[in-house]
Formats: C-alpha cells, sequence, structure tokens
C-alpha cells in the first residue's frame, strides 16, 4: 500500500513538474496538483494511471520527491529559487553519490557498492556528515533530501530494504550528472569564447 501511494504521489509531482514548464498553465497551477491527483487514480485495464508511470520510471527515491516537492512549491511561490552556489552543491554531491552507484550496476567494474546499502551504518555516518556540511553551507535542501530519505529508510517507508533506494535512483543521477557537466563544459567554454571575441 506505502509503494502505491508512493506511485500517486510520484505521479503528481512530475505531472505538474512536466506541466508548469509551459507558460499556458501559470494560472492554472494552482489547481494543477488537485487536478493530478484525481488523474492518477483514474483506472486503464484495472491499474490507476499512477501505476503505468511507476512502471517506467519504478519507485523514486525519497530524496527525488523531496526535490520534486521543492520545485512545485518554489513553481507556487512558497518558497524562492534556489541559490546558483547550492544548485552546484546539490550536483555535486548527488553526481559524487551516483558516480559512485552506477558504474557497478551497469556493469563497468566488479565492486559493487550497493550491497553497502543492506548494511548501511558506514554509509549512514558518512550521509550525516554530509548532511552537517550542507548545514553549515545552509543549504536547506540539500539538508531535507539528506534527512528525509534517512529517516524514511529508518522508517522502512519503501519496501525496499537497501538505503541506497531512498537516496538515490536513475532520475535524480541523470539530473545531476547531466546539469554537473553542462556546468563543466560552460567553465572549460568560458576563456575559449573570450580569447575568440580578443582575436
Amino acid at each position: 500500500m506505502v509503494s502505491l501511494w508512493q506511485a500517486h504521489l510520484s505521479f503528481v509531482l512530475l505531472g505538474f513538474v512536466l506541466l508548469s514548464t509551459l507558460r499556458f498553465t501559470a494560472p492554472w497551477r494552482p489547481w494543477l496538483l488537485p487536478m493530478l491527483a484525481a488523474v492518477s487514480f483514474v483506472q486503464v485495464n484495472e491499474l490507476p494511471l499512477a501505476a503505468y508511470v511507476r512502471s517506467f520510471t519504478d519507485d523514486l527515491a525519497i530524496s527525488t520527491l523531496v526535490l520534486l516537492a521543492w520545485v512545485v512549491l518554489n513553481r507556487l511561490g512558497v518558497v524562492p529559487p534556489l541559490a546558483r552556489r547550492h544548485q552546484v552543491q546539490m550536483w555535486l554531491l548527488f553526481g559524487l553519490l551516483s558516480l559512485v552507484l552506477y558504474p557497478a550496476t551497469l556493469g563497468l567494474t566488479y565492486f559493487d557498492p550497493y550491497r553497502w546499502g543492506f548494511n548501511p551504518r558506514p554509509m549512514i555516518v558518512l550521509v550525516a556528515a554530509a548532511t552537517l556540511l550542507m548545514l553549515w553551507l545552509r543549504h536547506a535542501l540539500a539538508v531535507g533530501m539528506l534527512a528525509i530519505g534517512t529517516l524514511a529508510f529508518a522508517l522502512r517507508l519503501k519496501a525496499s530494504e537497501n538505503y541506497w533506494d531512498y537516496l538515490m535512483d536513475p532520475l535524480l543521477a541523470g539530473y545531476c550528472l547531466i546539469a554537473g557537466a553542462g556546468l563543466l563544459i560552460g567553465i572549460a567554454w568560458r576563456p575559449l569564447l573570450k580569447w575568440h571575441r580578443g582575436q
């Protein structure tokens, strides 16, 4: 039952984030959440639409749900935009976690960090240190992503028994890696552009 509610929540948050990127939906944004919540329960072949979306996304990590919820609140004008430095810090933090986890899952290495998640005390200590660092940097969103993900693992709010599944998923990893790569390309491109203009 918990995973089914998570599927509905993922459907609503993802749907809102995607639809709110369209300018013509701006006046209707406050109504998108209840509308999407209702649509997520629409039955198709005896399954709700949320279950079909879940078949593509799988269960999203709790940290991803926190990020999506923050984006929703931001687009509703409840919270201010994330500072650029905080964006970069989040990309670095979760991009690093994805680089630790996913090469092994893709069969690129024989080293398997995923098994750490089944006995995660050392991981929890490292995540606690990262959370304190983000707290010191006044990065409330990253603190929430790490802390709520860890709390959800302690309460076993997902079907998974692996700590990694509460912190990371391919959607979050892809976002952070693509955004981080774009940042690095921009940093490398800027001196070349200045040099070209000086010619």
